[in-house]
């Protein structure tokens, strides 16, 4: 999944020149966490909430309201923003992205093309929405996590029973962490298994790997073994 299918494309930005002000107004009135900034067109700074949060005055300034709001009229964007920001290249993976995010502790980041020209913005938010469709959690259904033995063929062996009964496969996910060497997790989220075929259907897949928990979204069972 790559990042170019997922980021928004609708890309809000704010100048260098417009106020503190202007910028607060912008992300507010568009319900966005950060604003790319522009100079004649080109990327050179992105200023986020947090950074407009620090840059506001403390409710315990001694400053008059009219003081206040004319620092915030005077302060531009280019006295708060983040110069040289971190963006991802438009054709990177979303994972990629995911991992960017969080080595450098950032919710966003602009999206570039190959000539370096902003066409996008990529979010947390965004990830989400791309978890949730890997996942195939919006289809509900149930999902089996298994410990598996890696070996060639040991997935095939679980979806090959769940077809058997009827199922259909969702997604299949796997995964190395917290695993004893030579065994792996299997994450295998169906759905069209009739609701009295379940016990039978779970007792073939024990003969095959661990299961280690089942979550059926139709009933809100959850099983931890």
């Amino acid at each position: 999944m790559l990042v170019k299918d997922w980021m928004s494309k609708t890309v809000i930005t704010v100048d260098i020149n417009d106020s503190m002000q202007d910028a607060m107004k912008i992300m507010r009135e568009n319900a966005v966490p950060m604003l790319p900034v522009m100079k004649k067109g080109k990327l050179v700074g992105i200023v986020t909430d947090r950074d407009l949060k620090r840059a506001s005055p403390s409710d315990a300034t001694s400053l008059e309201i009219h003081e206040l709001l004319f620092l915030m009229v005077k302060m531009t964007v280019k006295d708060i923003m983040s110069k040289d920001p971190i963006t991802i290249p438009f054709n990177y993976t979303a994972e990629e992205a995911a991992e960017i995010l969080m080595k450098n502790k950032i919710s966003g980041a602009p999206v570039v093309d190959a000539d370096g020209r902003l066409v996008g913005t990529i979010t947390k938010g965004d990830l989400f929405r791309v978890l949730i469709s890997l996942t195939g959690v919006g289809k509900r259904g149930i999902q089996f996590a298994f410990q598996s033995e890696d070996r060639p063929g040991s997935i095939k062996e679980l979806a090959d029973i769940i077809r058997q009964y009827g199922g259909r496969m969702v997604s299949i996910l796997s995964t190395y962490e917290h695993v004893p060497k030579g065994y792996r997790k299997v994450f295998i989220r169906m759905y069209g298994v009739e609701r009295e075929r379940l016990p039978s259907l779970e007792a073939e897949l024990r003969q095959k790997a661990q299961l280690l928990y089942v979550v059926d979204h139709r009933e809100n069972r959850r099983e931890i073994f």
